[in-house]
This record gives structure tokens, sequence and C-alpha cells, in this order.
């Protein structure tokens, strides 16, 4: 091979490794969790169906959990990445598919996996861990 393929070639593979886009973590601080509960608990009843969806305590602001599917859910802080500093909460509004800092900055973020879907936020909600064993849910980081 000739040393411009070679360099045509390193160029591409850099350009390549360099292109692939990594999750970025939420701007929220960083807060220990680890929370267990029984999802046949009646005090869970909003997360017995897909779609389904309540506010935990824990983590910096609260947590969002939401049942993707019957075998899966997602679980988000409410603290809202844009401006941390400013301690802004998100929450479902009416549609049920988006949380919303309306205190601050009127950002919006979609309930099933916590992407900005209105600015001026540019991170997307903090993802905490799950699992789930078909009774108990399990978050953490």
């Amino acid at each position: 091979m000739s040393r411009n393929t070679l360099l045509f070639l390193a160029t591409a593979f850099g350009l390549l490794f360099t292109s692939c886009k990594r999750e970025e973590r939420g701007g929220v601080p960083i807060t220990p969790i680890d929370i267990s509960i029984n999802v046949n608990n009646p005090a869970y009843a909003d997360l017995a169906v897909p779609g389904g969806w309540l506010y935990l305590t824990g983590g910096s602001m609260g947590i969002l959990v939401v049942r993707s599917t019957p075998e899966t859910f997602v679980a988000f802080d409410r603290h809202c990445p844009y401006r941390t500093a400013d301690l802004c909460r998100v929450s479902v509004d009416e549609s049920e598919l988006i949380a919303r800092d309306t205190t601050c900055c009127g950002s919006a973020f979609l309930i099933l996996d916590g992407s900005v879907a209105e600015g001026p936020a540019a991170l997307n909600l903090q993802r905490y861990n799950t699992s789930f064993n078909g009774t108990t849910l399990r978050i953490f980081n």
C-alpha cells in the first residue's frame, strides 16, 4: 500500500471512532441511590401497566419511574439538567408523555427515554439503572 493510502485509512478510522456518540450523563449532582420496590404493592399501582409512571423520593430532586414494557422500567432524576444550580424539578405534564420544567426554563423531556424534547436544555435527564425480576424493581447507580 502506498503512504497516501495508509494515511487515508488512518484518518478514516480516526474519524469513525471519534464520531461514535456516547450517551451523555446529565449535569445533575451524582447522588448514590439503591431503592427496591415491590411493584405489586398497591402504593405502586400506577406502575401496573406500560406507560404508567410515578414519583419516588431519592436522587438529587426526586425520581421519575416509568414502566416502558411489561418487563422493563426506566428511572430518571427529576433535577432539570439545565443550569443545575437553580435546583429546578421536572414534572410530568397533562400529556403524560413529557416531563417539563415549568419553574425555570421550560425545557421538556420525553418520559420514555429522558431525551430533550424542547430546549434550552441540551442534556438529557439523568438516568438511573434498573433491574426487574417480575416482582421487585431495583433502581440504582
